[in-house]
């Protein structure tokens, strides 16, 4: 298992140049294997305990802080790879693909100058955080859903806003969504966002006190003409004590899921508030999926016409997004990070979250490892594939093949650092 996950880690940076990729393999290892863990984010005691030399460690250092690669062509390696497995399917649903978008936050609250502020629900607040937007579409793997990323976007260099992101995200989700390709976000945007981006292909997940309008006008019979449509609120709410009834919907469906009978209703054609009705106007469609296993019912919008069971699984493949940066924190340790360059401060959450993808990953592709005799149903996430890697040193460096060597320097024989400016100082000093 030690040499598989070494094997893929080496394929993603096999390409780089001579030395930087040895050395920048040497710090995903690092990472893989979960020495942030017991060094609590400190990065010199964990390339330490995989068994590296010092230099060695001095040249993972420089290669993760000023190294010549790029995430963006790392994980282009990443995703044709994946693709390339036999046994990876995409999941699709009336000839959609979901691709889903979400914003993390590696926290950073002593960072002076930090690049970002994001919503702690601990803390009640927004504390300084390193913010990183993910995109990925979903597919599966012995019957595992996954999120292949696509990117990891920064914040904008001048707006470190998490507004400013999003916006950037959606433009470029504009450029790069395919025809049959569909957006998942979750609650937290709004339909007109990602009307002003000119998404057209949707799936969002809505505030239970959303409302809308029909793309018609009543007929008008007395009083002033109507300008607006007939308001659409989908689920009753409660306001100073009084409760607001819910539109009859459209339509209402049922069907079986697990077992469980799932009921939806459905309303059509409706448009925003505060928009006049007209031909020409972007509508949308609003689903309420009331599942017997949730207190409240799920609110979707879509723009695309569909059947509320795919409305339904095409929002539950959202989820898998999420667990890219669940390993990338708790599951390999860059919950706490002591870094502090600019660069490096991108760099580190960077490479945390695509280990945590390759974890997930490699972890669905072998047998279910128990972590003990109590671990009686064990299950293949990376938690387990990191208790099993803990405390693996790295290969020497001898049985690593291609490309992957030490770069021999013509000047390894002159002294460094302190040593050579105190020999440069006593050569210039007078006599």
């Amino acid at each position: 298992m030690t040499n598989h996950t070494i094997s893929i880690l080496s394929i993603l940076i096999q390409d780089l140049p001579v030395g930087t990729n040895l050395a920048l393999l040497h710090f995903l290892w690092m990472m893989a294997s979960g020495a942030l863990l017991p060094s609590r984010g400190a990065i010199f005691p964990a390339l330490k305990s995989i068994g590296l030399s010092d230099a060695a460690m001095r040249r993972a250092w420089v290669a993760f802080r000023k190294g010549m690669w790029q995430m963006p062509a790392i994980l282009i390696l990443w995703r044709e790879h994946v693709k390339s497995q036999s046994g990876w399917k995409e999941r699709r649903y009336e000839g959609y693909l979901p691709v889903t978008i979400d914003v993390t936050a590696f926290w950073r609250p002593a960072l002076k100058r930090c690049p970002g502020k994001h919503y702690h629900p601990g803390a009640g607040r927004a504390l300084p955080a390193v913010i990183f937007g993910i995109t990925g579409d979903v597919g599966e793997i012995n019957g595992q859903r996954l999120a292949l990323p696509r990117a990891f976007e920064r914040v904008h260099p001048k707006d470190h806003s998490e507004k400013r992101l999003w916006k950037e995200m959606l433009k470029k989700m504009k450029k790069d969504l395919k025809v049959d390709e569909i957006a998942v976000i979750d609650a937290g945007m709004h339909i007109s966002d990602l009307q002003a981006a000119g998404i057209d292909r949707y799936v969002l997940r809505l505030a239970t006190n959303f409302t809308a309008r029909r793309n018609y006008l009543l007929a008008h019979i007395l009083g002033r003409k109507p300008t607006y449509g007939l308001s659409i609120r989908p689920l009753s709410r409660k306001h100073k004590g009084k409760t607001i009834k819910s539109t009859t919907a459209d339509e209402t469906y049922t069907f079986l899921e697990d077992g469980r009978e799932i009921r939806a209703e459905v309303w059509r054609k409706l448009i925003l508030n505060k928009i006049v009705p007209g031909a020409d106007n972007k509508t949308f469609d609003v689903y309420a999926i009331y599942d017997p296993d949730f207190d409240q019912p799920w609110l979707l919008a879509t723009s695309v016409t569909l059947k509320p069971e795919s409305v339904r699984a095409i929002y539950k493949d959202r989820w898998p997004v999420e667990q890219i940066p669940l390993s990338a924190k708790q599951m390999v340790g860059a919950h706490r990070q002591f870094v502090h360059n600019s660069e490096s401060v991108q760099r580190l959450p960077e490479l945390a979250l695509l280990v945590g993808s390759v974890l997930s990953f490699v972890a669905a592709t072998f047998p279910a490892l128990p972590t003990g005799f109590w671990d009686r149903e064990p299950k293949r996430t990376p938690g387990r594939l990191r208790r099993q890697l803990a405390g693996k040193s790295f290969p020497k460096d001898d049985q690593i093949s291609g490309r992957l060597r030490e770069k021999k320097s013509v000047t390894g024989h002159l002294p460094k650092g302190n040593l050579a400016r105190n020999q440069k100082t006593a050569q210039t000093a007078p006599t």
